[in-house]
């Protein structure tokens, strides 16, 4: 699965919204958060929040990685 793949989520029509519609460039686009896009698309409904239930298959999808101990005099 890609970042593109998320179920719900027209990537394609959102990326030719920001980039042609909006004129936003690669990474402004990619800076936003999909609430601010959102609102930059001029949507008048609040942002969808995330929920206990949403954040813990979020965690589960994407669990945290150990840093590993650095190797660096110090």
């Amino acid at each position: 699965m890609t970042g593109l793949d998320w179920p719900g989520l027209d990537w394609p029509g959102m990326l030719r919204a920001g980039l042609s519609g909006l004129r936003l460039s690669p990474a402004e686009f990619w800076d936003l958060t999909p609430a601010e896009l959102q609102l930059l698309l001029g949507s008048t409904r609040p942002p969808a929040s995330l929920n206990r239930q949403g954040l813990a298959e979020l965690m589960h999808r994407f669990p945290d990685q150990p840093v590993p101990p650095s190797t660096e005099g110090g």
